[in-house]
């Protein structure tokens, strides 16, 4: 089994975003756990829409590009676009932090939500 973490987040509807990833998230694993949600500022954003930040932790036998693509697909189900992503709309982002001891995304284990939250895990 591989430990992981992941990043969720949205900028728009951003509690009914959220809890649609959740919802997806639980089907495929069953082990999942996930840390409290935190508001926080945009960085670098088209938008001043504050984000909905949370981490999440699981194990899984599926590979890095196997669940890499499984974000990015349940991202498509809630209805992420190029379009709106062109706009600064953030309906989901799934990010994958960690895959056994390999990190991925190294900016976003310094920002302040994945410091104050990677605790709760």
């Amino acid at each position: 089994m591989h430990s992981i973490i992941i990043s969720l987040a949205s900028n728009h509807d951003a509690t009914y975003h959220l809890n649609e990833a959740r919802n997806c998230l639980a089907q495929i694993f069953s082990n999942i756990k996930y840390t409290q949600e935190i508001f926080t500022e945009p960085i670098n954003a088209k938008r001043k829409d504050m984000y909905l930040n949370q981490l999440a932790a699981f194990e899984t036998t599926m590979d890095d590009t196997e669940i890499n693509a499984l974000l990015k697909s349940i991202e498509k189900l809630i209805g992420r676009t190029d379009e709106d992503r062109q706009q600064g709309i953030v309906n989901i982002d799934l990010d994958l932090l960690q895959y056994d001891d390999q990190r991925f995304h190294l900016k976003d284990w310094e920002r302040p939500y994945v410091v104050e939250l990677l605790p709760q895990l």
